[in-house]
This record gives C-alpha cells, structure tokens and sequence, in this order.
C-alpha cells in the first residue's frame, strides 16, 4: 500500500512524499510537519524536540505571534528584535522576509513620513 504526502511551506515551496505509511511518517517527522501556517505558526517553531534551524520566516512568525507587532514597527525595530534572539540577518536579508509575510497577509505594513512601518 502507498502513501502520499504533500507539504506547503511557508516559503511556498511544495513537497511530495511517495512511499509506504511508514516511510512517509519518518519524512514529515523529520520535516516537522511542513512549517508554520497561520494558525500553527509558533507551535512548530517553537518545538524542542526539533533539531533544525528555524528560518528567518519562522523566527518572524513568532514575533507576530508573541506581540512584537501590535504596535508598528520599522525595519531597524524588526531587525534588533531578531538579534535579540541570536539572529544577525542584514536588513537587505530582513526587508524581503517581511515584504513575503505582507504578501501572504500574516501582518501588514504601513507608510508612515516615507518610511514602512510592520503591524501583525
């Protein structure tokens, strides 16, 4: 008996898994589940037990999650919160990751004296 599998990631890649039950759990186990969507989005991030990286979508996702966001927040903002959890991305590195979750409508952003303000 086969089994399938298809996993959208947040970046918008899509997986497919082909290959007996069994087989096909240990995959997405060890993909943990094909990442964050709107509803799970700090769950999967946030888990221990899982030894890969977190990506700069995730580590956003979880700021979104935990408030960082209720009040607008400009790039700089954006940045040094994410370097106060150990990643040192570059702004040019940061900006295209927010415009991404703009455009997947996970927070929006606003123009405020010529400059863009994030909001969750």
């Amino acid at each position: 008996m086969m089994a399938k599998a298809r996993i959208q990631r947040p970046d918008g890649t899509t997986i497919l898994i082909d290959g007996n039950p069994q087989e096909v759990a240990e995959l997405i186990g060890k993909l943990g589940g094909g990442g964050p969507s709107k509803t799970q989005g700090a769950k999967s991030s946030k888990n221990r037990g899982n030894k890969s990286k977190a990506t700069l979508s995730d580590l956003l996702l979880i700021l979104v999650e935990d408030g960082f966001f209720k009040k607008p927040k400009d790039l700089a903002a954006v940045k040094s919160a994410l370097a106060e959890r150990g990643n040192l991305s570059p702004v040019t590195t940061v900006a295209p990751a927010l415009l991404r979750l703009v455009q997947r409508r996970y927070m929006r952003r606003l123009k405020q004296d010529k400059r863009w303000f994030y909001t969750g």
